[in-house]
């Protein structure tokens, strides 16, 4: 694995960006998440990697644990100590203790778990892990049927041993029954009536004025020796027997341990690979607990040098204190100078590059949001904080040149550099000469560089050069306090006037010190003070243009709820009306075919006069039935010949489509106009139109038709040959309602072979219709590609 390391190969140096930047302390964060001890001290020796696949792999691995632990839960790892050591002596031929055997028991039970855990969940960037985890049922069994829980070995170890156990324990209580007679008996010798042990020897504590009052063996004497503990005569032959049983209980063991230590031996080398690979996987997984605490999102990885942090928060600001910042490099620009006020957040910008660079290289999700850019590099450098050195007797400015030094020798095109305060601590201007000359050495070894000051000349140079950019850490003079927001593309101002002036200095004082500057640096402040007034009324034009596209887009939805409302209730209606029609087809079918009976029957008879009363009867029955259901003609039309003319607006009827229209535009010498009809507009001609009246106030409840009466049966088949294709259009819609109403189930649409536009368009028609069920070309002998049928619903 790659890693980080200074080309001189100095450690100490690595550990001491690593501490500038706050990467042990993420390091120490992360070993709070792992459960194994081994698994904690990779994460407290962490380090990044360089190359950018194995970079990938460990975002993938993380990610892939994350996906796990938020549909499974949490991993399930059993085994907490090191038992390397132990499976290292079990291999020698060593007689492991009953804790070191059940830590492998551990290690074998969290090995089969593990291997059910993932279940159906895809994890292929641990996969590699997992498969190559050893686990024996067997052995593990037999491990936690000898050891139990506090890691003592059990009775269910051997049938031996659990005689020897209950022996002891039938002895123990024997004994234990003498002495509470011998301690009834004698209990004004005695120092307390409690049964105690000395030597592994049952005894009781006698006053050592009446030692000859109880015979017995004396086993010890206490401190202050007012107390003797004697083992009463009556009980050693017992003890005996509780020692001898005691010494086989211990060769029991010794033998049970020997047998698994060497059961154990076989599967050592195994087993340790298999523990270090559960230790792998706890490391992964506490990488996903500490992305899943810290609202952490896997960074688009990169070796190009660029640098995109989208809404980036340092780790170890507390979340209401953090100030989420954008921060970018390595596209248009290779060196950012950053500029603004002391406490405006310039450090925490270099901290937060410089710290999600390491962590992402890690292996670990950074704290910014979906869409960050992270690159790749071979070496993070940073001179940042107060380096002076009272043992090597170095100023702060000699310290931090030693530092730079170091980096300069070692900088190059795949280096990540962060300097905070450039050539501060020495006089101004030679010290921003030497800034300059640093960041422009830095940047021909094409170098990823960032760094803060405070003198102008880094503004200049920043403005001349077209890959280096300014940015500032805003400050709002009104409130004297900083915003911690990074604006990239604007050089900070010092505000040390505004800010004097805030804080009482007068006016006076003010102007004089202005006076004292070079006309030119005033202008320049002057220049970004109104690239600063512009930025924020851009901001909060931009902030308005936001707030109302979102209530655009909020009015868009309700409006789009409430057609949806509309379109729900218009199709209820609609079904509705269809059911009713249906019904009062069916209806009048029925009172046709009786009339007919009895016309039929009366005909028969040669009965005129009762034939001529049904038909009569019929007729009216019809009439009552149309003025019942309010079926009528459409409103306002007049039958006869078309207009000679019309004006625009104009409402007119046009009758071969049984619709009403507006005129759009005045007819042509050929007579040809736009009517607009519902939401189409239609080319026409005079001849085609009717005029209509006024309108009639509307039906308030029954069956509007929007035609003449239909009649009880609708033809089966309608002819569109020499229409165009919207006029074709509304008239097969019309059909097909018509049909529908008939409780039709087929129909024929005729529309001609020519060059098959009408018969695209219709078929492109029916096939978005509600009430189609399905529609094929015509077959021989029923008109060909000329003609198609249409199954409706």
């Amino acid at each position: 694995m790659n890693r980080i390391i200074l080309k001189e190969g100095d450690d100490t140096l690595n550990e001491k960006v690593y501490s500038t930047l706050e990467f042990n302390k993420i390091r120490a964060m992360l070993s709070e998440h792992a459960v194994i001890e081994l698994s904690k001290e990779r994460a407290l020796s962490l380090e990044p990697s360089t190359d950018i696949k194995e970079v990938n792999l460990m975002q993938e691995q993380t990610a892939c644990a994350i996906n796990l632990m938020v549909k499974k839960g949490s991993p399930p790892i059993y085994c907490k100590g090191d038992v390397i050591s132990s499976l290292k002596r079990a291999d020698m031929g060593g007689v492991l203790s009953p804790a070191d055997i059940l830590g492998v028991g551990k290690v074998l039970k969290t090995a089969r778990k593990f291997k059910d855990y993932p279940d159906d969940i895809p994890c292929e960037a641990i996969e590699e892990y997992i498969e190559a985890l050893f686990d024996d049922k067997t052995l593990e069994k037999t491990i936690f049927e000898s050891i139990d829980d506090e890691a003592n070995v059990a009775d269910t170890a051997s049938s031996e041993l659990a005689s020897i156990r209950r022996k002891i324990r039938s002895s123990e209580g024997k004994v234990k029954e003498i002495l509470q007679s011998v301690i009834a008996k004698n209990s004004k010798y005695l120092q307390d009536a409690i049964i105690t042990m000395r030597s592994d020897r049952y005894v009781v504590p006698v006053k050592a004025e009446h030692k000859g009052s109880i015979k017995g063996i004396v086993h010890d004497t206490s401190s202050s020796g007012m107390t003797i503990f004697i083992e009463p005569e009556a009980v050693v032959e017992a003890d005996n027997e509780i020692r001898l049983l005691k010494s086989k209980e211990q060769d029991e063991i010794e033998r049970i341990l020997r047998a698994l230590s060497g059961n154990i031996a076989q599967y050592a080398k195994v087993l340790e690979m298999t523990f270090n690979c559960i230790a792998d996987l706890d490391l992964i997984f506490a990488k996903a607990k500490f992305a899943l605490k810290c609202d952490a999102f896997r960074p688009t990885l990169n070796d190009d040098g660029y640098i995109n942090l989208r809404k980036a928060r340092h780790p170890l600001i507390p979340v209401d204190k953090v100030v989420p910042t954008d921060i970018y490099l390595g596209k248009d620009f290779d060196t950012l100078v950053i500029t603004g006020p002391n406490t405006g957040g310039k450090t925490v910008v270099l901290k937060t590059l410089g710290l999600m660079t390491l962590m992402a290289q890690s292996g670990l999700h950074i704290t910014a949001q979906e869409g960050t850019v992270i690159s790749v590099f071979d070496d993070v450098f940073a001179d940042i904080g107060d380096e002076q050195s009272i043992e090597q007797s170095l100023s702060t400015f000699s310290s931090h040149m030693v530092n730079i030094v170091n980096i300069l020798n070692s900088v190059n095109y795949r280096s990540l550099c962060l300097f905070d305060e450039l050539g501060a601590g020495t006089d101004p201007v030679e010290g921003a000469a030497l800034a300059v000359s640093i960041l422009e050495d830095v940047r021909k070894k094409g170098a990823k560089t960032a760094a803060t000051t405070h003198y102008s000349e880094l503004k200049s140079y920043a403005l001349s050069n077209p890959r280096v950019e300014n940015a500032s850490c805003e400050f709002d003079v009104e409130t004297l306090a900083p915003t911690y927001r990074l604006l990239i593309g604007i050089p900070g101002k010092s505000n040390a006037f505004a800010i004097s002036s805030k804080l009482g200095i007068s006016d006076k004082i003010i102007e004089d010190a202005k006076s004292r500057i070079a006309g030119d640096n005033i202008k320049f402040e002057d220049v970004l003070s109104s690239l600063e007034t512009a930025r924020r009324d851009t901001e909060k034009e931009r902030d308005s243009a936001i707030a109302y596209k979102q209530e655009i887009e909020l009015l868009k939805e309700r409006i789009s709820n409430k057609n949806k409302s509309l379109d729900k209730k218009t199709d209820k209606i609609i079904e509705d009306a269809h059911k009713e029609a249906r019904r009062i087809i069916d209806e009048a079918r029925a009172e046709s075919e009786l009339a007919l009976a009895d016309i039929r029957a009366a005909m028969k008879k040669k009965d005129l006069k009762e034939a001529n009363r049904v038909v009569e009867q019929v007729r009216q029955q019809v009439i009552a039935d149309s003025k019942k259901h309010n079926v009528t003609s459409s409103p306002g039309t007049q039958a006869g010949k078309p207009p000679k003319s019309v004006q625009l607006g104009q409402e007119v009827s046009i009758p071969h489509l049984n619709q009403n229209g507006t005129v759009v535009t005045l007819p042509d010498n050929k007579g040809n106009l736009v009517v607009n009809v519902g939401i189409m507009k239609m080319k026409l001609n005079l001849s085609q139109l009717r005029t209509v009246s006024a309108k009639p106030d509307p039906v308030k409840s029954g069956i509007k038709a929007r035609g003449e009466i239909k009649s009880m049966m609708v033809g089966t088949e309608i002819d569109l040959r020499g229409q165009d294709l919207e006029t074709a259009i509304m008239m097969v819609d019309k059909f097909i309602d018509d049909a529908v109403l008939s409780s039709l189930h087929e129909v024929r649409i005729i529309h001609g072979k020519g060059t098959g536009v009408l018969r695209g368009g219709i078929q492109s028609y029916l096939r978005k219709h509600k009430r189609v069920k399905s529609f094929r070309l015509g077959s021989f002998g029923e008109g060909d590609s000329g003609v198609t049928i249409a199954e409706l619903k």
